[in-house]
């Protein structure tokens, strides 16, 4: 488990060094968000095979090659598609009630996904987070990913991490 998580942290470094250039959807260019759900499923992929080393190569093997194939699908999202998702988001975290689905769709691009609060809190007297998980269909391929969002004091949502 600590060599997933150390291949997780990779990953979103990486991600970091990669955002500084723009933002996206939900805080990240959809690029480097998808290169972060990639490297993770690929990190705790890669975690399942061999032994000591052996298992901390396939481990490190599965984060890049996640993280390669994650960030081509998130390229893949177009402006259209942020926009969708974006909505579905503060629908989302505005009104759902935890544990219910928000969904997406773009009919140009045929990709969809959901949004879905799982728990509300306040993190500091009169700030309400929520955290989510957002699942999202490109080109027949599946990605989850999750999340916090707080609500900003001009009422907006703020994707944390």
């Amino acid at each position: 488990m600590k060599k997933v998580l150390l291949a997780c942290a990779l990953t979103l470094s990486l991600a970091a060094c990669a955002q500084q250039g723009g933002g996206g959807g939900f805080g990240m260019n959809k690029q480097t968000g998808g290169a972060v759900l990639g490297g993770v499923g690929g990190a705790v992929a890669g975690s399942q095979f061999g032994k000591g080393k052996g298992q901390l190569a396939a481990t490190a093997v599965g984060t890049l090659l996640g993280a390669f194939i994650g960030s081509e699908v998130g390229a893949s999202l177009d402006r259209a598609d942020q926009t969708y998702a974006n909505q579905a988001g503060n629908r989302a975290f505005e009104r759902a009630p935890s544990g219910q689905s928000v969904a997406w769709n773009n009919p140009d691009s045929g990709n969809s996904g959901t949004i879905t609060p799982t728990r509300t809190y306040e993190a500091t007297p009169g700030q309400y987070c929520r955290e989510y998980q957002q699942t999202i269909m490109v080109g027949g391929q599946q990605q989850q990913s999750y999340g916090t969002a707080c609500r900003q004091p001009d009422g907006s949502w703020k994707v944390q991490n």
